[in-house]
């Protein structure tokens, strides 16, 4: 199946990168989400995308402006939905929203609209009894920032068809990343299955007082060897500290000590808008990185 019309659900940090890098590649794209609050925010950040991608030489003034063109903006499902090729969901990562969104919007895709989930913690199988044609449905998941990370988990469930398959390998080398083509479902994938406990070491010995969140960071970054390897709490403002809390929050059934530091993220984070580098802070403010040159325990 030929891929032209690309729907991106979610207008927030991800769903913003994935519609800005498809958009870039040539696609025409349309960013779905049901608050016109988001959608501003979605336009803000592909504004900010564009100039940076002029100011660091990545891109001409021409070719960011004609992405930009390439994308459209909607809050009706329907006409979101009704014509796309090609779905991708970052949707929260939240039961209930995802079993809804799921349930509706392939009952409104074309049936061979081919339809995929930037989930980071469940595999596309939690959805399949929900979905309308399970066959063309399966998980390509991006890491952020989209463009600096270039790679793309596609992960099939055991009732994804071939050739649905084969054309997200196949779209994720056009929009310009390296598809990690994963056949059978696995937790985590393979980036979370290395970073998700790295994080949580790090959110334990932060919040069950062991050591700030500054010791962790600048502690990794010295066993790596270098000041400019980004530590485990600038990575996770960086991918957004609303996807840190569904996920530690879904992980938090089986770990008890998870419950708690669910809640005091939620607390000292969540509930005061800081929801990392999207947001200007998150555990560190933005602009104003320190630990891209931190001196050690200052």
């Amino acid at each position: 199946m030929k891929i032209k019309n690309v729907t991106i659900a979610g207008a927030g940090v991800m769903g913003s990168q994935i519609s800005w890098q498809t958009a870039f590649n040539g696609f025409t794209v349309k960013v779905y989400d049901p608050f016109e609050k988001g959608l501003e925010n979605g336009k803000q950040l592909h504004q900010n995308y564009a100039k940076a991608f002029v100011e660091e030489g990545r891109s001409t003034q021409e070719e960011v402006n004609a992405s930009l063109n390439r994308i459209s903006y909607t809050t009706n499902i329907e006409e979101a939905f009704a014509n796309a090729d090609l779905i991708s969901e970052s949707v929260p990562e939240d039961v209930k929203i995802k079993k809804e969104f799921w349930y509706n919007v392939s009952r409104i895709a074309r049936e061979d609209t081919i339809l995929t989930s930037n989930s980071s913690s469940f595999v596309p199988s939690n959805w399949v009894d929900e979905i309308k044609g399970p066959d063309r449905f399966l998980a390509m998941h991006f890491l952020s920032i989209v463009w600096e990370k270039p790679l793309s988990e596609v992960m099939a469930h055991g009732g994804t068809n071939k050739e649905s398959f084969d054309t997200v390998v196949d779209f994720v080398e056009k929009i310009g990343l390296s598809p990690v083509p994963i056949a059978v479902e696995y937790p985590g994938y393979v980036i979370n299955s290395l970073f998700i406990p790295w994080g949580f070491a790090a959110l334990k010995l932060h919040f069950l007082g062991i050591v700030n969140y500054k010791i962790v960071d600048k502690v990794w970054m010295v066993q790596n060897m270098s000041k400019t390897v980004m530590g485990p709490f600038a990575q996770m403002d960086e991918t957004g500290l609303n996807v840190i809390y569904h996920v530690t929050k879904n992980a938090a059934a089986t770990d008890p000590e998870l419950a708690i530091v669910a809640e005091q993220l939620k607390e000292q984070y969540l509930d005061k808008g800081k929801t990392g580098v999207n947001s200007g802070e998150g555990f560190y403010k933005y602009p104003n990185p320190e630990f891209k040159n931190p001196s050690f325990f200052a």
